[in-house]
């Protein structure tokens, strides 16, 4: 019996689903099922209820877990300690984002921590808000990359920064000739937004709303790429963080106004799991993201 297998089995009892055990392990759904039976030969009892419609630990299984968990844990913490004392940052980070910060405000500081530490592989996943929130609960990321982050007691919140919200339309539109405009002008607007799940589209709704603004939603995507090229096309206009539209601003395809109601930010925070060892290069990526990027 290995730590490895114990491993698998804590993360198979915590999804509830093989697909997603094995997805953490980046193993096959047979090599879980293969880890699975050797621990009960070993301990010779059935560990886990198998059935097509639950899932669910035996007590023997939930006595194995909550050892497991204090085995792996202690297991970790060893593996973080040793790194430390011989000053080692090397490893895996695994990453989930959502599409804007992974895009936009990202990479810099991607750039600036694998060139410090070049021995670290950054392995990053775009995904829906609410997939972040799911990864980083079931390990299968290390940490979330999220905006308008919200508070869960399985959760650490890390505050990065502050974006600014600012309104975007085609350059053509009569809003492009003013430096800024306040928001009772978008009243009727044909509007860009975000899906109505997604947290961005959420803050912009209360704003909207805390300044008795109705907008005539045109169009709904889940990307911030989607909107900004329905805006190109002069089907609305939308209000979006001021850092993911630098480089259409400077080609002209999009003209950007400020708000005088504000200012309106949108908070960006990274996320992970109370209960997990952070090792010293997921330290040092936190340290990077919380800089100034350059």
């Amino acid at each position: 019996m290995q730590i490895e297998s114990l491993k698998v089995f804590c993360d198979l009892a915590d999804a509830g689903s093989f697909t997603r055990a094995a997805e953490v392990n980046k193993v096959t759904q047979s090599a879980v099922s293969q880890q699975i039976s050797a621990l009960e030969r070993f301990f010779k009892t059935l560990l886990i209820e198998r059935s097509k419609k639950r899932f669910r630990l035996t007590r023997e299984g939930q006595v194995l877990y909550d050892y497991s968990k204090k085995i792996i844990g202690d297991y970790n913490e060893l593996t973080v300690k040793l790194q430390e004392i011989k000053d080692i940052v090397s490893g895996i980070i695994r990453v989930a984002t959502i599409y804007s910060i992974g895009l936009h405000d990202l990479p810099p500081y991607l750039k600036k921590f694998l060139k410090s530490f070049p021995t670290v592989h950054v392995h990053v996943e775009y995904r829906r808000a609410n997939q972040v929130y799911d990864d980083v609960i079931g390990n299968v990321v290390d940490l979330g990359l999220v905006a308008y982050p919200h508070r869960d007691q399985k959760l650490e919140i890390c505050p990065l920064r502050r974006d600014p919200l600012v309104l975007i339309c085609h350059p053509n539109h009569p809003f492009a000739k003013q430096k800024s405009l306040k928001l009772k002008a978008l009243s009727g607007q044909k509007f860009i937004g975000f899906e109505p799940d997604i947290p961005t589209r959420k803050a912009l709704d209360r704003i909207l709303k805390e300044h008795a603004v109705g907008v005539e939603h045109v169009m709904e995507f889940d990307n911030i790429e989607t909107v900004k090229r329905a805006v190109e096309i002069d089907a609305g206009v939308a209000i979006v963080p001021q850092g993911t539209v630098t480089q259409e601003v400077a080609k002209q395809t999009l003209a950007e106004v400020q708000l005088d109601d504000g200012p309106h930010y949108r908070p960006l925070a990274a996320i992970y799991k109370k209960s997990k060892v952070l090792s010293p290069a997921i330290k040092q990526f936190l340290d990077v993201l919380r800089s100034n990027g350059k």
